[in-house]
């Protein structure tokens, strides 16, 4: 296992690097680049991004016949000073060849330095990490619910297959499924949130303005009045997805030849059912568990924050793309993309854990 765990390390090396350069190249061919947007900024062209460059507005009156081809390779550039032109260049690191700005990224990243936002004057490890703690509440609280709650109720359904009581939750869950998760959240703003009837949550922020001067049990409340009506918007997919692939996952696991053999030495379906099928039907639910996490954690979460003026990491991300903010865009997809190579590896560890028969090792020597 120590020499597959190895393997699988430097693999996400050359991945990260794949990963990376493409969409590096992808970026180099998008119009709009931060240079643009300053420009756009500051001749009142476009919607301001907070960017500023000191001097900025005495090279803003260029001379005729001042403005020559660097300028001209930026819309709304003509008529500006070449030399200012290329001061933003070199302020955001356009003035170096683009293989050399990928190399020393790469290095940078590899060192986790991530350097600072373009426009908001902040570096973008605290820039995330001011952004974290909602995508965190977000994210890890929906995980356990869903699995909480869906393994059980999927595990009820398999046994109970054909009843009353797994057709009508079914239903709920079809439609539970079929409703958009920020629709969901318009209705519980409407009916909830002070939107049209009952005004019983809050509609702003992770915590109350007076969270500090509240007690342990209070600021525990405040904190989840805040996340209730945001949580079960989101946990609606999650929850729906979860259980009937529980549920299927049993089914198929409760029909194989060793059930039935089992069951005729005398074990108890209470028996069968957490001695043998539990740990062959829980496989693919681990298996799924990597992507419902990096779902949940990072890009399930956009819409449903900025209906409920949460500014988390979808947020964070959004913005920064519209921005052209690229030390944050590939910062992020840095973080998450070896994060997401991490998590999948220790699913795999995982899944040794659950069925020992599964060894990985020879598998690949195989």
């Amino acid at each position: 296992m120590g020499a597959y765990i190895l393997r699988r390390l430097l693999l996400m090396i050359p991945t990260i690097v794949g990963i990376m350069a493409i969409s590096f190249a992808v970026i180099q061919f998008a119009p709009g680049g931060p240079v643009e947007q300053v420009i756009a900024d500051l001749t009142g062209q476009g919607d301001s991004t907070g960017g500023r460059i000191s001097g900025g507005g005495d090279m803003l009156a260029a001379g005729p016949g001042s403005s020559a081809d660097i300028s001209s390779q930026y819309r709304g550039a003509q008529g500006l000073d070449p030399a200012f032109i290329a001061k933003l260049e070199k302020q955001f690191g356009f003035d170096k060849p683009p293989l050399q700005r990928f190399g020393e990224m790469m290095w940078n990243y590899a060192r986790f330095d991530f350097g600072e936002s373009f426009f908001r004057n902040i570096s973008v490890i605290d820039l995330i990490a001011e952004k974290l703690p909602v995508s965190i509440s977000l994210g890890v609280w929906i995980l356990l619910i869903s699995y909480i709650i869906s393994i059980p109720l999927g595990i009820k359904k398999a046994i109970s297959d054909g009843s009353r009581f797994d057709v009508w939750t079914s239903g709920i869950i079809i439609v539970a499924y079929a409703v958009p998760g920020f629709l969901f959240g318009i209705l519980l703003i409407v009916l909830f949130a002070g939107g049209s009837f009952l005004d019983w949550f809050p509609l702003r922020g992770l915590t109350s303005d007076n969270f500090a001067q509240l007690s342990l049990g209070g600021k525990i409340l405040d904190y989840f009045w805040h996340l209730a009506l945001p949580l079960l918007a989101l946990s609606l997919s999650a929850f729906a997805t979860t259980t009937l692939l529980t549920k299927n996952s049993f089914i198929d696991e409760i029909g194989k030849q060793y059930v039935t053999t089992a069951r005729a030495k005398g074990l108890t379906d209470r028996q069968v059912l957490y001695r043998h099928v539990f740990r062959n039907a829980m496989l693919i639910i681990i298996a799924g568990f990597p992507g419902a996490f990096i779902t949940a954690f990072f890009s399930g979460s956009l819409l449903i924050e900025t209906i409920f003026s949460l500014d988390g990491l979808g947020r964070l991300g959004f913005q920064s793309v519209v921005n052209r903010d690229y030390p944050v865009v590939f910062a992020t997809l840095f973080i998450f993309s070896l994060m997401g190579l991490v998590i999948g590896l220790v699913s795999d560890l995982v899944y040794t854990w659950v069925d020992p028969r599964i060894d990985f090792e020879k598998r690949d020597v195989g």
